[in-house]
């Protein structure tokens, strides 16, 4: 197995597109084509994770958090993350990293924390919006099931858990040869001719419209394929932010905070406002998820977990007296995102049962927590 073999299945999963716009994913450093033996799955990449990487023998290093976020002037031992960026180059090491897209998947990070804390029923929290678009091509009717199927096959048609979804009508198509052209009905440079067409619709995710395109083009018998590609106002409901589901059975606010701490090994929350009754129905987003408070509370949330909530963003849920329908609870970023070691080790090692896949033993996170011990009163 090489690099790009490895990219390519973590990317089936977790599409690149559906990254965040400001996000840097994939191949960080490395050849593509490099053979891989061995995988050292972290969050992050740590002077600790490459030197662990070193005595493992790891050909490649994946990380949910990209090593190369921000433009980087120089790969030199001066800074941290130009000198780790030249050690992994110099020790032959690739490094991978799927980061917003792995946020986007279907069982990916947010999935990973809402089943840490054992919730069920889960789905998307805010499923992507602006990412359907809607094929349209016109064949003639004799070839309509070959290419129906060729583009099936290509991943058009996937709705929910259906798939090789299309919908065709009856019509007829008009055209006249060029000189140059080479006709599948006619001949060049002939007289107008006309055909018994089928029109034929399906949706998909922009991100394979590249793939089903060439799909079609291969199985469709005209020289020139006439299509039509249209942008769909409707949310695909395979890739999204954050998740929400429900607890085996509800628990009370301070239970539930227990709960978390205790589940998240998490040595100390920040929380605003309060469920009136207990908790059942419970919003998480691993990592930064500031901006699906709203989205929580619009989905009848009890509760929202997430990390890196500002100070003013607590006051979001409360009302004017000072009280709310709604528990926010900032768990921490690493404490929230941990389970994405094991999460993407898991995938790997099926994926690639041939392949020695580990989790780092260190933990990654660059922030502490100081706990005061008691003042003696002597």
């Amino acid at each position: 197995m090489t690099v790009k073999d490895i990219a390519a299945a973590i990317e089936e999963w977790a599409p690149r597109q559906t990254a965040q716009s400001y996000d840097n994913v994939g191949l960080q450093i490395g050849r593509p084509d490099r053979e891989v033996q061995r995988i050292l799955v972290a969050l992050d990449v740590t002077p600790e994770v490459v030197a662990e990487a070193k005595d493992r023998g790891t050909d490649l290093i994946v990380t949910h958090h990209p090593l190369l976020f921000r433009p980087v002037k120089s790969l030199t031992p001066r800074s941290f993350v130009g000198g780790i960026a030249l050690e992994i180059a110099e020790a032959g090491i690739a490094l991978y990293a799927a980061h917003t897209n792995l946020d986007a998947a279907r069982g990916g990070v947010s999935f990973a924390l809402a089943d840490r804390l054992g919730l069920n029923e889960v789905d998307f929290l805010a499923p992507l919006e602006d990412h359907v678009v809607k094929l349209v091509t016109f064949v003639p009717a004799s070839h309509a099931a070959e290419v129906r199927k060729a583009i099936a096959v290509a991943g058009a048609g996937v709705i929910g858990n259906y798939d090789a979804c299309a919908f065709t009508s009856a019509g007829t198509g008009y055209f006249r040869p060029s000189e140059d052209s080479q006709p599948f009905i006619g001949e060049a440079s002939g007289e107008i001719q006309s055909a018994e067409e089928i029109r034929l619709e399906v949706q998909l995710p922009d991100w394979q419209l590249e793939g089903v395109l060439s799909a079609l083009k291969v199985a469709h018998p005209y020289e020139e394929v006439a299509y039509d590609v249209y942008k769909v106002q409707q949310p695909y409901r395979d890739a999204g932010l954050g998740a929400v589901g429900h607890l085996t059975s509800p628990l009370e606010t301070e239970e539930f905070l227990d709960h978390i701490a205790n589940a998240l090994d998490a040595p100390a929350l920040r929380y605003s406002g309060g469920s009136a009754s207990p908790i059942l129905r419970v919003a998480v987003c691993g990592g930064s998820g500031s901006d699906l408070i709203g989205r929580a509370a619009a989905a009848g949330a009890q509760a929202f977990v997430t990390a890196d909530v500002t100070y003013h963003r607590f006051f979001e849920i409360l009302d004017s007296d000072g009280g709310s329908s709604m528990l926010l609870v900032d768990a921490g970023h690493y404490e929230t995102e941990k389970a994405t070691d094991e999460l993407v080790a898991r995938f790997l090692r099926n994926a690639f049962p041939d392949l020695s896949v580990s989790t780092t033993k260190h933990r990654t996170a660059a922030m502490r927590h100081h706990i005061s011990s008691p003042v003696s009163s002597s």
